[in-house]
């Protein structure tokens, strides 16, 4: 039998997202509560700031570019305070929200702006050079793009998103009819093995209920109120906004609850301690290569972190060591979560009480849920046996789109999402995830699809056939590509070569999709009778190498 959620279930509103973030009758916090906050310009906007904000800009979608429902926006930024009134604005006037990488290269965005079927870009001062490229690819016309962040256009070419929703006669119009169980609010787009990223369709019921349950899961303890200062939990916010992770435990989460989150557009390890000492950050949402800096980098000594309560890892398996060494050095307690970007995202997560009694797991399954582990026949298995991890909830994506046959393999007729994860759980009710049914590569929680990077490179002039794998990087405590190539005849299989062809593939691909667990040279690519790339293979030979010293070149 499926496993329920031991939670009590949860009453989730059939309404759309902005009238349950904005028209609720059971908010605690009041509208001047601080809730997004730019550490490095101070910068801010209150709860009541982000709603008229949100609603000016919806309004000025809908005056400007006679906004329609079910219109895509996408944005194309690091993160940045302005992004939720965006967010929220958009949906205000019956929009769908896009985000993406803002470390993708042209072709990779113009991808995501053609197969979203995007109508209009937001994208800041520094990023507008690609996304012009990309919008171009796209059919986007110029005046379709608009900034966001401190930096402006001097040239006025392009319009800074206060002047879109700074428009005389936008009061006329009225918030879109939503569907919320049926209309989309995200298009996520979650890499996949056939190479092209897949659009992920997350309605607005997927998004209210998956940021219930979250606040269920962390049990009551984090507050908008109390403290120290008596202004509450203030977050950390490096995780990207364009990643459903951010997208819905950071933004959504804590406008629901009233958090103050400190936003940094990205990850640097000297701020991030810096914030945490002077804003006094209680709590984290981080991911295992972070937990490892934590533990061993000796910038961290310079700061005062004991502020911090909890810290939250996700979107990659934690182990036990990294764990104990956080706490044995800093004293900092870390539980572990697990989500997808199908599953809006979190599906489950450990108790606060529970963070070291059950290190490795992710927790147990948050309310309104079922579970079970499958075989590979698709037959049940018993708790503490292995299988691959299935679902069922409010949470569950509508499907990939224009996707059927990716959505068919991934949903079942009676509502599971097959998540492609193995692992098991105990009598107890802790789940374990040990390993993935995927190809999908995971550097730094970031997904790498293996069949794009080969499709790449079977291109290169040297390059005879490839095949790319992930392998662990210990001390980074990530996966990294590496690619398998059998070269042309006449080309060595040397260091030369090897540089030549990392270098290449990283003018054409965002950052995490670097080849940098390097380059091996075969005399031929394993595969089956079929044609298919026998990577477990490839695999076996990548753990010959590391026990022979062959480390991951970064």
């Amino acid at each position: 039998m499926p496993t329920e959620s031991a939670y009590p279930k949860l009453d989730i509103p059939n309404v759309d997202l902005w009238t349950f973030l904005f028209e609720r009758k059971d908010r605690s916090f009041p509208d001047d509560k601080v809730i997004y906050i730019n550490p490095d310009t101070k910068r801010s906007y209150t709860y009541g700031q982000v709603r008229s904000t949100a609603l000016d800009f919806g309004k000025g979608l809908k005056a400007n570019w006679e906004w329609k429902k079910g219109d895509v926006l996408a944005l194309y930024t690091p993160n940045c305070i302005d992004t939720p009134a965006i967010l929220w604005g958009t949906l205000w006037a019956g929009g769908i929200v896009s985000p993406a990488n803002p470390g993708y290269t042209a072709e990779e965005l113009a991808f995501q702006l053609k197969d979203s079927g995007a109508k209009a870009l937001a994208t800041q001062k520094p990023f507008l050079q690609t996304a012009l490229e990309a919008c171009k690819k796209a059919g986007i016309e110029e005046d379709r793009i608009i900034l966001i962040g401190d930096e402006k256009d001097e040239t006025a070419k392009f319009k800074h998103f206060t002047n879109v929703r700074n428009i005389s006669g936008a009061t006329r119009f009225r918030k879109a009819k939503i569907d919320p169980k049926k209309d989309l609010a995200f298009l996520v787009y979650s890499s996949g093995t056939t190479g092209h990223p897949k659009g992920v369709m997350l309605s607005h019921s997927n998004i209210v209920a998956n940021t219930m349950m979250i606040k269920v899961g962390e049990g009551g303890n984090l507050s908008w109120k109390g403290g120290k200062d008596g202004q509450g939990d203030k977050i950390m916010a490096f995780l990207p906004f364009f990643h459903i992770y951010g997208l819905t435990c950071l933004i959504h989460q804590s406008i629901y609850s009233g958090f103050t989150l400190i936003v940094m557009p990205k990850f640097d390890l000297e701020q991030f301690c810096s914030h945490i000492e002077k804003f006094g950050i209680t709590f984290a949402y981080v991911v295992p290569p972070i937990v490892l800096l934590l533990g061993k980098s000796p910038v961290v000594s310079k700061y005062d972190l004991s502020s911090i309560r909890m810290m939250n890892s996700g979107a990659a398996p934690l182990t036990r060591e990294l764990v104990e060494a956080v706490y044995d050095r800093l004293k900092i307690p870390i539980k572990q979560g697990y989500g997808l970007s199908e599953t809006s995202p979190t599906t489950h997560t450990q108790p606060w009480e529970t963070w070291r009694t059950h290190i490795g797991s992710v927790g147990r399954l948050l309310p309104n849920q079922a579970a079970k582990y499958m075989s590979p026949e698709e037959k049940e298995v018993s708790a503490g046996e292995t299988g691959e991890l299935w679902l069922k909830g409010p949470n569950i994506f509508l499907g990939y789109l224009n996707n059927e046959e990716g959505t068919k393999n991934a949903l079942t007729a009676d509502g599971y999402f097959k998540t492609g994860d193995v692992g098991h759980q105990d009598k107890d009710g802790n789940f374990f995830i040990t390993d993935r049914v995927k190809e999908l590569i995971k550097y730094k929680g970031f997904q790498v699809p293996p069949a794009e990077l080969e499709g790449l490179l079977i291109s290169h002039p040297d390059i005879d056939d490839v095949a790319v794998i992930g392998i662990q990087d210990h001390e980074q405590a990530t996966e990294v590509p590496r690619a398998y190539v059998v070269p042309k005849k006449g080309v060595e299989g040397n260091k030369e070569t090897e540089k030549n062809i990392v270098d290449w593939l990283a003018k054409k691909v965002a950052s995490h999709k670097k080849l940098r667990g390097g380059v091996r040279f075969v005399d031929e690519v394993p595969k089956s009778a079929s044609g298919k790339i026998l990577r477990r293979v490839l695999k076996v030979r990548a753990q010959e190498e590391e026990k022979k010293g062959e480390k991951a070149k970064l």
